[in-house]
């Protein structure tokens, strides 16, 4: 995603981990389905929950809150799985990302998102995209193919030794 398009509003899906609102781009959002066990797969990464069949293929499950450094992800009534589709280089990474709930799809106008914070945040500020202030609180737009860049391949092949 690059924030210096001529769009005056970028579209995002709105999620909670824990009390924390995060934001990616509606665009990489290929759908959002009920949380289910996944397939477990030997030796993956701590936060590859395992493989799920979407639609016929099987798309790698990630706890978000555990590659972000926070506890694991409390299944509740309100779990789910977003779907996405990120472009990395030049291939696409499709993987579910278990939120602990989804609020809705919502515009942000490009001036009202602010750089990534260098300091007073939990999680590693390369993973930040931009920073939006929202209702006296602050919804954090992550950037999926840095957090998933280095991890992508450890997924990947992870996903590819458990269908072999």
């Amino acid at each position: 995603m690059t924030m210096n398009s001529n769009a005056a509003n970028f579209q995002f899906v709105t999620f909670a981990l824990g009390d924390e609102v995060f934001a990616v781009p509606v665009t990489v959002v290929r759908e959002i389905l009920d949380h289910e066990e996944a397939f477990k797969i030997p030796h993956g990464p701590d936060y590859l929950l395992g493989l799920r069949d979407v639609r016929g293929q099987g798309v790698p499950v990630i706890d978000l809150r555990l590659r972000l450094g926070m506890s694991p992800t409390v299944r509740t009534p309100h779990t789910r799985v977003l779907v996405l589709d990120i472009p990395i280089g030049e291939r696409t990474l499709s993987l579910g990302m278990v939120a602990d709930k989804v609020f809705e799809v919502t515009p942000f106008h490009r001036d009202a998102i602010d750089d990534a914070p260098d300091i007073g945040v939990r999680w590693r500020s390369e993973y930040i995209e931009g920073v939006v202030r929202r209702q006296g609180d602050f919804v954090v737009i992550i950037n999926l193919a840095r957090l998933f860049s280095d991890g992508g391949a450890a997924i990947a092949s992870a996903a590819a030794a458990a269908v072999a």
